[in-house]
Parts: structure tokens; sequence; C-alpha cells
């Protein structure tokens, strides 16, 4: 069986300026040489907008951010994201700016066999990023599989940095993964009657108003929203706010239904609330989330039981943190069924069920 891979290959770069002060960095790569990239990774901008602080690439294949020191890509289907990175760093030396650290993080396929070179294993990755990167960035390397319950879920990290520690203070990265969306929530991602006509950023908008999408971004109805639907169903969002941004791309086809948020947050307290509006909008069967800059801490998801946890520190990164929940619906149709008693995962031991959410005196 194959389809479109939702899940996406994600690439964060930061960068210093070795001549002067930084200016604009990155955002002074004109659209020639993101067309290098791109192609390289085979995909393309499809929709652009920017704000003071950074500007933000809707692509065929998810989305890209340029900041004047670092760049986020985020690419789902079959494209070849760790292919750019020679080309990103090259171009990136001619604008003066020398890499600082990296960060490559992924879920697990659905479709693995069709993934292409250097993304058929994560160690195929792995070898394909030492190689890639310079020196001075392996001094302090890390690269693990943050595990979960089920094989079909797991958080594949990989970290190099030319310094061992994180930014103090820094922003937290949410990444949410989701499947089995509920079916009345997919069929949103749809292009409807009257609407085959429309182009991708006309039809882009009507998904963004039918399925309250503003009220699920952290600051609402005040972010910049720069919105695309794709033919006959799918959809990506980028969403601006001061020098925050918010992603999310759907797949919404039955059997193999994916949508993905990622959101940037100051305080962790913010996480959970940015939660409970995704799960209201996708209303997801199964949900992963990685928590990238924050604390130890583990976070609850209303109506969802916690099914796993992991947590590492990564060089140059922190503290990264990764958990799935299933609808607890599930979980206790599933007790009834069978009698089993299903529990929560962490690293080698097993918390029992009967203690609610993931939040445990014994860890």
């Amino acid at each position: 069986m194959s389809g479109f891979e939702g899940f996406e290959k994600r690439l964060e770069l930061h960068f210093f300026c070795s001549d002067g002060p930084l200016g604009l960095g990155l955002r002074r790569l004109g659209s020639k040489s993101l067309d290098r990239v791109l192609s390289t990774v085979h995909c393309s901008v499809v929709s652009a907008v920017g704000n003071a602080h950074f500007d933000a690439y809707v692509l065929s294949e998810s989305s890209l951010f340029l900041y004047p020191n670092k760049l986020i890509i985020k690419t789902c289907g079959t494209t070849a994201l760790l292919r750019a990175v020679s080309l990103l760093l090259h171009l990136a030396s001619s604008l003066s700016l020398y890499p600082l650290r990296c960060k490559y993080t992924r879920g697990s396929f659905i479709f693995p066999a069709a993934q292409p070179s250097p993304h058929t294993t994560f160690r195929e990755e792995i070898i394909y990023l030492d190689q890639a990167l310079p020196p001075s960035l392996l001094r302090h390397r890390k690269a693990r599989i943050l595990k979960s319950h089920s094989s079909r879920h797991s958080w594949h990290v990989y970290s190099a940095s030319a310094v061992a520690y994180a930014v103090p203070d820094g922003p937290i990265t949410v990444e949410i993964c989701m499947t089995e969306l509920d079916r009345d929530a997919s069929e949103l991602f749809f292009r409807r009657t009257g609407e085959s006509n429309m182009s991708g950023h006309e039809a882009g908008k009507e998904m963004t108003r039918r399925a309250g999408i503003s009220a699920a971004l952290p600051a609402g109805p005040l972010s910049l929203i720069c919105d695309f639907a794709f033919d006959p169903c799918g959809y990506s969002m980028n969403a601006l706010e001061a020098d925050r941004y918010s992603t999310i791309h759907v797949t919404p086809e039955e059997g193999q239904s994916y949508a993905s948020f990622e959101c940037v947050v100051d305080e962790e307290e913010d996480i959970e609330a940015a939660l409970a509006k995704v799960t209201a909008v996708f209303r997801a069967g199964v949900m992963s989330v990685s928590v990238s800059g924050g604390e130890e801490g583990w976070i609850e998801v209303s109506g969802m039981a916690c099914r796993s946890r992991a947590a590492d520190d990564f060089p140059g990164v922190g503290l990264i943190t990764y958990q799935t929940f299933v609808v607890e619906s599930e979980i206790e149709g599933k007790r009834r069924e069978g009698g089993r008693n299903l529990s929560v995962e962490s690293g080698s031991a097993m918390i029992p069920s009967s203690t609610k959410g993931c939040h445990h005196a014994n860890t």
C-alpha cells in the first residue's frame, strides 16, 4: 500500500555573521537561490508573505521560514530535504553567514519504502548529515530515536552544534502530528462544489474560514495568515505574529489522514492551551507532541490519554520531549473488549494506566 506521505521532515539551521552587523541576513537570498534549493528538494513555492521579522513561504510540500540568522524548512511527501544542506551552507557563506547549529527532526513515515535517499533510514540520514555539515558543528553532535509504545510512532532527532549549551530563555517550539482525523473535520479540507475553479489562494481562504483555523492559532485573529488549498484536497497555512510563526498542513484522505501543527510559544503554560485549540479543530484519534526548548515536564491533552513519553537533552537545543496520545474513548473500548491493562510507557518503565494523564511521581 502507498499514498501521499504526510509526515514532514524538518530542518533548522542557525547561523552567525562573521562580517559586521547581521542586517537582513538570510532574507537577502533571492528567488533564484531559493528556487535552486527547492529544486534540489523537489518542491516549489506556491505562496509567500513576510513582515518586519521574517519571511514565510508555503511550499508545494509544506513550508519554509527565513529569519536573518536562521531558517526552518519542512517538507512532506517524497521530498529529499537533506540534499539541500550543502547548497544552503554555500549560499549562507556567500552572505558571510556561517553555521552555528543544526537540528533535524521527523516522525515515523507512513510509507517508508517510498522515501528517496538519503531518507530511506534514520541511519542513512545521520551519515548524510555528518558528511554535509562542517567539522565545527560535529564537536557536539547527538542522534537518537525517541520511541513510543508503537513502532508506528517514533520521533527521530539529530542535532549538531558548535557549542554544547542551548540558548537560555529561548523560544519553545511545539510540533504536533495527528493521524486518524475525524471524518467531518477531514472533509473541511476537500474542495467543495463551486471551489474547483478557484485559485489555491481563494480556496485556501475558504478552508481557513470553515475550519476555524484562526481560533486555533496562539495569536488568534491577530495573525497574518498565508493559506493555500490543493486540488482536489489538502491544505497548507503559515501564520505570522511579530517574530513568531504557526504552520498547519493537512492531508485529509481517508485511511491515511494526517495533519500537522507547529508553533512557537514563550511560556510552557501556553502549550496545553494551544493543544486544546488544535484538538478542537481536527479531533484526531492519535496525536504525538514534541516540545523543544522547554523544561522537563509532561503535558496533558483534554479528551486524550497519554500512551508513551520520552525525553533527552540535545546539544545546542536543550531538552526535547516526545509524547503520544490516543482518544480516551478508544482506550476504554479496548479495555472492555480485551480486558487488557493498557499502560503509559516511559523509557523502560511501565506506569499503570490507572493513574490518569502523564504526571507521575515515579518518573
